[in-house]
């Protein structure tokens, strides 16, 4: 089974067991939720680039830490 098929066994699935006008209103959530998470994703990457490039631009830090100074 491809996964068009899948997805296509599962909406058909969805009708049946919800009815044509719950799983129009189910997509919407589904696809809000998607929206949300792909925003969430997308802000959890930038601060980790952000946090991950911070030693670099201050090497002052960076070599305190190796040393143990800051112990």
């Amino acid at each position: 089974m491809g996964v068009g098929t899948e997805i296509l066994f599962m909406i058909t699935l969805g009708l049946v067991v919800l009815g044509p006008k719950r799983v129009h209103s189910m997509m919407g959530h589904v696809a809000r939720a998607k929206t949300e998470l792909e925003s969430a994703t997308r802000s959890l990457k930038s601060q980790l680039s952000a946090e991950l490039d911070e030693p670099s631009r201050n090497p002052k830090i960076d070599g305190a830490r190796e040393s143990g100074e800051d112990q």
